[in-house]
């Protein structure tokens, strides 16, 4: 039930049984604190476990994709495949998809609160545009947000997919199986190595090998299975069966910070968090599916550009109308509400290496958070930013005291210093086995997502992304699933959408459209 009642996202992702629960190695540039890196544990992966936030992107990600040597993923490319893989509960247009697997909603289109309309009028009133649709033609500016729920239950890609074609004859489900090793036979990928309940036992493939394990796990099994660097493959004692330097290699989260305030009327969700409460949102989704236990509560957001200069927003915004921790439980004795914020766009790059053969032991996660002199710039212009948004009007009638970071961080250094304490992943981990072409050293897939010097052997996850997109990055890692699709069964490429791309009026000139009508 836990999974499935979108307002209960945080339990999933508490409990061992849904989540391998990985941290990340002492990070440097954070004084050395560990983070959390949950990973989905079970059928659906992180999509059973994850906020259910849906977004696709900026269409400059993919061109930045296609850029960097992704030939054929560009946006015109991409959007048939966002399309295909849609039901968005207001139905298909040039943009968005009508008929798809995966149901794509609004939550209670923010009839159930007023603080979602207040956070966008104050963008507004900030000199932000209005979007009516981020996922449709105009990404920037501050509008209603979009969750993977149809009819009031988490659409996890399980139960998008899989589930309603269990039945055909030629297909098997196995579960609790753990894939150790990639069996070759040479230079060919010819099955998989697992275990079920401790008994060791191989699956062979009749044609290709399909790896979708996510951006930890895949590099994890392609060097378990001697494939990577060839020191660290033989520091746990492996022999290498192919040297691929970018395997594990140019891994890229999103970091994010809960701006918090205090709300000056009793409206905010604080009044929902107590047992009784919670046992009636509990009650009423279970007779209706409707209701406050039938979203995920971000029911407003936004994107941004931190300067001019930039083709594309580089900042997000989820506006939650309560004062919380991610485990549900309240940060204050009162009514409040918060912004998740962060810098979209990072510079930083990381790593993830086995420590061991054994495929039960964890890996060895290192982001390098806030490393660059960018990132950090990033988040001095974000926390500015965000405060002169909610010291707009609009906010006036609702906006107590700031509750965090606090008044008093102001300077480049208070900044820097509250970032490192508190900032955490956005858990969008990606780019592990990023694709490109094989002459550049770092890439380990080509376009159709075959691993370089191995046949029969494809990655379809978020480690194949080249760069992190604006947004959460469950749905482009459905649309990339989508688009290879088509490329295993040997179909033709849906036809390139026939759209112009927009760029922000004088964006070399301007950060945004307007002008304050509050300055800070």
């Amino acid at each position: 039930i836990f999974v499935q009642m979108p307002t209960a996202l945080a339990y999933p992702m508490a409990s061992d049984r849904f989540n391998w629960g990985y941290h990340s190695e002492p990070e440097p540039a954070l004084d050395g604190r560990r983070i959390s890196c949950p990973r989905g544990k079970g059928l659906g992966g992180t999509s059973s476990i994850n906020g259910m936030v849906y977004v696709r992107g900026n269409p400059q990600d993919f061109e930045e994709w296609e850029a960097s040597g992704a030939e054929g993923w560009g946006y015109k490319d991409c959007l048939p495949y966002f399309k295909k893989a849609e039901t968005w509960v207001k139905g298909g247009d040039d943009f968005r998809g009508g008929d798809g697997p995966l149901g794509v909603c609004a939550g209670n289109d923010m009839q159930l609160n007023p603080l979602y309309r207040a956070f966008i009028d104050a963008g507004v009133d900030a000199g932000y545009p209005e979007t009516k649709d981020y996922n449709g033609e105009h990404q920037e500016g501050f509008g209603p947000m979009h969750m993977t729920v149809r009819d009031g239950v988490r659409e996890s890609t399980s139960r998008a997919y899989l589930h309603p074609v269990l039945n055909r004859p030629n297909l098997t489900l196995i579960t609790k199986a753990l894939a150790k090793t990639i069996e070759f036979d040479g230079p060919k990928a010819i099955g998989i190595n697992t275990e079920i309940g401790g008994k060791a036992e191989t699956f062979y493939a009749r044609k290709e090998l399909l790896i979708a394990t996510g951006a930890i796990a895949s590099p994890a099994l392609l060097q378990r299975s001697g494939i990577g660097v060839q020191e660290e493959l033989a520091d746990v004692g492996i022999q290498q069966k192919l040297e691929l330097p970018g395997v594990g290699k140019n891994l890229q989260d999103h970091l994010e910070v809960y701006f918090q305030f205090w709300c000056k009327q009793p409206v905010s969700l604080n009044s929902k968090l107590g047992l009784i409460s919670k046992g009636i949102i509990g009650a009423k989704w279970l007779l209706t599916k409707k209701g406050l236990g039938a979203t995920n509560h971000f029911e407003s957001c936004a994107f941004i550009r931190s300067s001019s200069g930039l083709k594309a927003p580089d900042i997000q915004y989820h506006f939650l109308p309560a004062a919380m921790r991610y485990d549900g439980t309240p940060s204050i004795s009162g009514h409040g509400f918060q912004v998740h914020v962060g810098p979209n766009k990072p510079k930083s790059r990381g790593r993830v290496k086995i420590t061991s053969a054994d495929a039960t032991a964890a890996p060895s996660i290192l982001f390098n958070y806030y490393q660059e002199q960018e990132d950090r710039e990033a988040w001095r212009q974000c926390i500015r930013l965000t405060r002169e948004i909610i010291n707009q009007p609009a906010m006036d009638s609702y906006r107590g005291d700031e509750i965090q970071p606090g008044i008093d961080i102001t300077s480049d250094a208070d900044i820097d210093k509250w970032v490192k304490d508190n900032v955490e992943s956005a858990y969008h981990p990606a780019g592990t086995c990023k694709m490109g072409k094989k002459s550049d050293p770092m890439s380990v897939v080509d376009a159709e997502c075959r691993v370089h010097g191995i046949k029969n052997l494809r990655i379809i996850d978020a480690s194949v992304f080249p760069t992190l997109p604006n947004g959460n990055i469950n749905a482009p890692v459905i649309m990339v699933a989508e688009k290879m699709a088509d490329f295993i069964l040997g179909k033709p490429a849906l036809p390139a959408a026939n759209i112009e791309l927009e760029l922000p009026e004088q964006w070399e000139t301007r950060q945004r459209k307007g002008v304050p009508l509050r300055f800070t």
